[in-house]
């Protein structure tokens, strides 16, 4: 199939999604005000507590088998690696821009969790159904295509909040802490609570000394100080220290989010065959359950864009933010991390990791090269840093995702056909 075919294929569920958003941004605005804060709050609770599990629990339910957790495991590890990769690249942006501290936390967020909801969701089916699709049966890939879309987005909501909102707080933290003479030198914006940094080594290798900013940077300066083995032994301390600190940053109640917990159910539904026969299947007892959550899945597509085109309005009014921190932003998520994607994909092709399914390494391929997920709106909000900020840069990342996506997608399809 040529270039141009290709192209054509990967444009239409991009104009699809930019047209639903355009409408979302239409009722978000004031003269209008369908999609008003009020409104979007509750369409947003209908979304994350309904509409998303119920659509997980349905795509996968009826695709995840024994046999296809044999490939599908890999997508676990890749969409880590998006996450690993993209915070990687924050940090060096953070100090090639001299980002202000207060925006270090959602520079972080936006480059290291792409969007891998709704967008997804969007593209991939429609993909499949396009007639000069290369994926083969319209019906059997359309049925693949939404069970990887339905994974990929319970991945990404375990990463956000048990690897991204970890960092984002303990950098939204950072901006705001105060240093105490008692040892105890974070303030935490979530909980309230002083966080007191102690360990056998004392408290005084914790305290910021001159020409060292911050406690975290000069516990670093432990090995520097220290020699043989007794130097390893610090430095493995402070290690452990700082593993600690993050992991004590994990919220359970939102890692567990309804998503999630949809995700486990989908998963035990369709591995465990004796269920799997009572819910899934023209002739199951209990097929009216699966039904019912399948058609209450089928609102998460719309109602998610809209959401977006009604949140993508804020960033018009937004604060505004150094030109140099949205180029990089932009380039991180729209070229850096999908050229990587196509070599960490083919490697694993390589190698035998992930099977010869073309719309599977497409999948794969296309999760290196989605715009940041709306959750780090959310989290920014939380955390009470960068709210303003966050909007302008959803509005510009999403605009140029507009074009990226749509020219990534097309490569992708030519690399895989």
């Amino acid at each position: 199939m040529d270039f141009l075919s290709l192209f054509i294929v990967a444009l239409m569920p991009i104009l699809e999604t930019l047209i639903v958003t355009g409408v979302g941004l239409f009722l978000g605005m004031e003269r209008i005000n369908l999609l008003g804060a009020i409104s979007r709050q509750s369409l947003n609770k209908l979304v994350f507590f309904v509409f998303t599990p119920s659509l997980i629990v349905a795509d996968l339910a009826d695709t995840i088998t024994l046999d296809s957790l044999g490939t599908l495991w890999f997508m676990l590890v890749n969409v880590l690696i998006t996450f690993l990769i993209g915070s990687a690249l924050a940090w060096i942006l953070i100090k090639i821009t001299r980002a202000p501290q207060h925006l270090q936390s959602l520079v972080i967020g936006c480059c290291a969790a792409g969007n891998l909801g709704n967008l997804l969701l969007i593209i991939l089916p429609a993909v499949c159904e396009e007639d000069d699709s290369p994926f083969g049966d319209s019906s059997v890939c359309s049925t693949d295509a939404e069970a990887y879309a339905a994974l990929s987005m319970a991945l990404g909501a375990i990463y956000i909040w048990s690897y991204v909102y970890p960092i984002m707080r303990i950098y939204a933290n950072k901006a705001t802490k105060d240093i105490a003479t008692d040892g105890c030198t974070t303030r935490d914006n979530i909980s309230g609570e002083t966080l007191c940094l102690h360990s056998e080594i004392g408290t005084a290798l914790l305290l910021p000394s001159e020409g060292c900013p911050s406690s975290e940077e000069c516990m670093y300066q432990v090995e520097v100080h220290s020699t043989g083995s007794e130097g390893k032994v610090m430095f493995l301390e402070n290690t452990m220290l700082h593993l600690k600190k993050l992991i004590g940053h994990v919220d359970l109640q939102k890692l567990f989010a309804p998503s999630t917990i949809a995700a486990i159910f989908g998963f035990i539904i369709g591995i465990v065959s004796p269920i799997r026969k009572v819910l899934i299947g023209d002739d199951a007892p209990l097929r009216a359950i699966y039904s019912s959550g399948s058609l209450l899945g089928e609102a998460t597509i719309p109602s998610m864009t809209l959401i977006i085109g009604a949140n993508l309005l804020r960033g018009l009014k937004g604060a505004g933010v150094g030109p140099a921190l949205i180029v990089g932003i932009i380039a991180i998520r729209y070229i850096i991390m999908p050229s990587l994607g196509i070599g960490i994909v083919k490697a694993a092709n390589h190698f035998g990791i992930v099977g010869s399914d073309a719309l599977y390494q497409f999948t794969l391929m296309l999760q290196y090269a989605l715009p940041p997920a709306m959750n780090v709106g959310t989290i920014s909000q939380l955390l009470e840093t960068g709210e303003s900020e966050c909007s302008v840069i959803m509005l510009w990342t999403y605009a140029v995702a507009t074009f990226s996506l749509t020219l990534w997608s097309t490569i992708f399809m030519w690399l895989v056909s």
